[in-house]
């Protein structure tokens, strides 16, 4: 792993323990990127904070934090007044409980980060991990990171510690409002079976995340690459997926298929 920045330094704090720990992003998207570029010239563009009413750009240390309450009035935060706000969780990661891990939707991830000890941190924290492993457990906490207060479950992870930013229950949108949900239907005990017996057939003993390539991302970068040798790029064209005249047909011809595949 190339150096990478701490992104914060603080303590887990629960009942009377103190740990000295620091963070790391764990995760690194590897998009590739794109810029905007002026049709003529082929500059990159630049994007200014460009007031309409007095028609400028406005330097960054003359912008102001502004909340909309109406059409025409917003209430103006100044830099010190969000500063004074200080929350117990500023320097800490607070934890509030311990729950099975199994407890927490999915849907409640955002993203992770890796806590490690800091250097007087590490026999505390050596034994915190291990405690959280023992227990097969997960800690829910709070923390400020960039001035927004988070949830966040902790969890052993490898040798350390992981920390998954939680969506609070407010920011998750309530599925069953979408109008879509109001027309399923009920199937078949026959369509069900086969159904089951798809899932089972094409279920794995273990997830490996080394089997799944960015196969986008991969062509992306050898169009990239053909362009810049002045070579052609060809792309081959994908056989079309034949539909099955209905659901039963479907579910049949694909066990038949992932049978012949597992044989081969």
């Amino acid at each position: 792993m190339r150096n990478i920045r701490v992104l914060w330094k603080g303590s887990i704090s629960f009942s009377l323990v103190s740990i000295p720990v620091a963070i790391y992003t764990a995760t690194e998207p590897k998009e590739i990127e794109f810029h905007n570029l002026c049709n003529v010239c082929h500059t990159p563009l630049k994007y200014l904070r460009w007031c309409p009413t007095c028609k400028k750009e406005v330097a960054w240390q003359d912008i102001k934090k502004g909340f909309k309450i109406s059409k025409e009035r917003w209430i103006i935060l100044e830099k010190e007044e969000i500063e004074r706000i200080k929350l117990p969780s500023i320097k800490t990661i607070d934890i509030q409980s311990f729950i099975d891990i199994s407890q927490i939707d999915p849907i409640y991830f955002e993203k992770a980060y890796y806590v490690v000890p800091q250097e007087t941190g590490i026999k505390p924290y050596s034994l915190f991990v291990e405690a959280l492993r023992l227990a097969n457990k997960a800690a829910i906490a709070k923390v400020v990171l960039k001035n927004k207060e988070y949830l966040v479950c902790l969890r052993p992870f490898r040798k350390g510690l992981c920390m998954h930013l939680l969506y609070f229950i407010r920011e998750i949108r309530d599925v069953e409002e979408l109008p879509e949900l109001k027309g399923l239907v009920v199937v078949s005990k026959e369509e069900l079976e086969l159904a089951k017996a798809l899932i089972s057939k094409l279920t794995e003993e273990e997830f490996d995340p080394n089997k799944f390539k960015d196969r986008y991302s991969e062509a992306l970068e050898e169009l990239i690459k053909a362009k810049a040798e002045g070579k052609e790029f060809k792309v081959e064209k994908e056989k079309p997926v034949e539909e099955a005249k209905n659901l039963m047909e479907s579910l049949k011809a694909s066990i038949e298929t992932v049978k012949k595949k597992k044989a081969e």
